[in-house]
C-alpha cells in the first residue's frame, strides 16, 4: 500500500471522529510528528504491523480498514 493512500485513510478516519493529530498520537502512543508525516504522505516507508495495529485501535477500526484498497 502506498504511504499517501494510508495517510489519507488515517486522516479521514481521524477527522470523522473529531480528533486532532495530537489526540490520535496520544491514543496510539506515537509522536505527533509521525502522525503528521504519515498523513502528509511524506514518508517513503510503510509503518510496521505493530504501528498499524496501534493506529487501528486508536481509531476504533480493524487493521484491514486501514490497509484495504478503495
Amino acid at each position: 500500500m502506498a504511504t499517501r493512500k494510508l495517510g489519507e485513510v488515517v486522516q479521514q478516519l481521524r477527522e470523522a471522529r473529531g480528533m486532532t493529530q495530537a489526540q490520535l498520537a496520544e491514543r496510539a502512543q506515537l509522536s505527533v510528528s509521525f502522525v503528521s508525516i504519515l498523513e502528509g504522505g511524506q514518508s517513503s516507508n510503510n509503518p510496521t504491523p505493530a504501528i498499524l495495529g496501534r493506529l487501528a485501535r486508536a481509531l476504533g477500526v480493524s487493521m484491514t480498514k486501514l490497509t484495504e484498497p478503495s
